[in-house]
């Protein structure tokens, strides 16, 4: 009998300390590390030039004259400049007429170049990935894309593989998300995050306005990612992950419509992108700020602002009610957790207008700049072109702390927040260009040849 209680106190014990063991593990499981990416540099054979974007328009023959000049101011103010690079059905005046190769041709050179250079980096082998996830908004064919890599990189049997379609401009972090939840079910184990766009056969030649803004705005590009969960190859990593928020109101009508592939009346098919879309960005970016703020902020601002928001409050009861009556409130520093601010280059609208919700300086959203001149909107991959520009100039050290945000339809406002674990020295796809950048004055070629426009009355939405 006097054994028991000992016995009942060792296997006490016992339990807690089992309990603690797989707490830790689980901690250590959901861990998520960068260990390199890789961001795709199209040949030099497909740049589109200011002249052959101008050709380009003229070949629609469907186009009266103000459909040409709307084109041509909203390029104009685009703040795209003419390194971009397209598919080569396009340049090759093919894009009325594209087909299933062409848009697979695009996806295999991004594949060579960025996926195949990605584990020469690393030095990982093909089977040796436990998970892979590839997002592409605007082709899904059968097989899928996913399976596309599986077989020309010939990864193993139980590869987990997953093909996420139709997620618009924000799948980068819609797929970094599902592949780390499913490397939470699998101990030390690497995940493939692959990122791109089919351009090659969703290019519009129709008259319809809402749906012409998509030619000027998207580029070719794409991006490889490999993470990990695995403790023992931290010290290989570039950056941790501490945080991943998504917010989707597309519950709203007019967010869910904002952004929407249709037919116009004549059943030509595009990507629609209505007035509504700027309201909608910042509805989502609200939402996925109040639940991202407290994950990544010191309690002392959280506390600062919370007073200053109170007060507020108290001195202006009926402010928040009235239009504009908001002006003057209180907002959060963000800088006070932040270092790094990695924000999805859409247009030149999305770009000022999340640098004055979180009271950005040129500075914090001058990657963003510099990419969507250097490259456009290249769609999910965008933000790795932006981190890519940040690791390129020699500003990420250990301990920074970089938040990304992205936008994409649905409607959708995604963000996490990485720490700088280790060296980021590559310049990666900005090597050629970035002592360049950021000029004096950021040249606008389309303005030096088409700024004649400007003096045409119209409006145009300037995303």
């Amino acid at each position: 009998m006097e054994l028991l209680p000992l016995l009942t106190a060792l296997l006490l014990a016992h339990a807690l300390a089992y309990l603690a063991w797989t707490a830790a593990a689980r901690r250590r499981q959901s861990r998520c590390y960068l260990l390199d990416y890789v961001c795709h540099k199209p040949c030099d054979t497909r740049k589109i030039s200011t002249e052959e974007a101008g050709d380009l328009i003229q070949r629609n023959k469907r186009l009266g004259l103000a459909d040409y000049r709307f084109l041509l101011r909203v390029i104009v103010r685009s703040g795209i400049g003419e390194e971009t690079y397209a598919p080569r059905s396009i340049l090759e005046g093919r894009e009325d007429s594209p087909t299933l190769q062409d848009a697979l041709d695009e996806m295999d050179a991004f594949l060579d170049e960025a996926v195949a250079g990605l584990f020469a980096r690393t030095g990982v082998a093909p089977r040796d990935v436990d998970v892979l996830v590839f997002n592409v908004s605007m082709l899904s064919p059968a097989p899928s894309l996913a399976s596309r890599v599986v077989r020309r990189y010939g990864l193993r049997e139980d590869v987990a593989a997953y093909n996420l379609a139709g997620m618009g401009c924000s799948a980068g972090l819609v797929a970094l998300d599902l592949a780390r939840n499913a490397l939470r079910t699998r101990p030390r184990a690497l995940a493939l995050v692959v990122s791109s766009e089919s351009i090659a056969p969703n290019w519009y030649s129709g008259t319809d306005k809402s749906m012409m803004l998509a030619n000027c705005l998207f580029r070719s590009g794409g991006a490889a990612v490999l993470i990990t969960n695995d403790p023992a190859r931290r010290g290989r990593a570039k950056m941790e992950l501490r945080c991943l928020v998504r917010a989707h109101i597309g519950a709203n009508d007019d967010a869910h419509a904002c952004a929407l592939q249709r037919e116009d009346a004549e059943g030509r098919v595009g990507i629609s992108l209505s007035k509504a879309l700027p309201k909608a960005a910042v509805r989502a970016f609200a939402a996925n700020l109040r639940r991202v703020a407290p994950s990544i902020l010191p309690v002392s601002e959280l506390a600062r602002f919370a007073a200053r928001l109170l007060s507020w409050r108290l001195l202006h009861p009926s402010s928040g009610k009235k239009q504009g009556g908001a002006g003057d409130a209180p907002r959060i520093n963000f800088k006070t957790g932040v270092d790094h601010f990695c924000l999805h280059p859409g247009g030149t609208a999305v770009i000022e207008a999340v640098k004055q919700s979180l009271g950005l300086d040129d500075g914090d959203v001058e990657p963003a700049r510099m990419t969507l001149h250097r490259w456009g909107n290249t769609s999910a991959s965008s933000l790795w072109y932006v981190l890519s520009y940040m690791e390129a100039k020699g500003r990420l050290e250990v301990g920074d702390r970089v938040l990304m945000v992205t936008f994409g339809s649905g409607f959708k406002c995604n963000s996490c927040l990485w720490e700088v674990t280790g060296d980021m020295a590559d310049k990666g796809p900005w090597e050629s260009c970035i002592d360049s950048y950021p000029p004096e004055r950021l040249a606008n070629p389309y303005m030096d040849k088409f700024g004649w426009i400007n003096d045409v009355e119209g409006d145009t939405l300037m995303l």
